[in-house]
């Protein structure tokens, strides 16, 4: 994963793209998959909520 595709700027300000881990802090991205989100240090991981069609 590059740099660019984890910030993106605004305004001259720089925004994060992902959420960071809850247990591991600033700086620890999670990786977004299909149906979860997990963090690849610690293992954290949420389960996305289907949505019915």
């Amino acid at each position: 994963m590059q740099k660019r595709e984890v910030y993106k700027l605004e305004n001259n300000k720089v925004m994060r793209q992902r959420r960071n881990c809850p247990r591991c802090g600033p700086g620890v991205f999670l990786a977004e998959h299909e149906d979860r989100v997990t963090c690849g240090r610690c293992g954290y991981m949420e389960i996305k909520k289907k949505t019915k069609q």
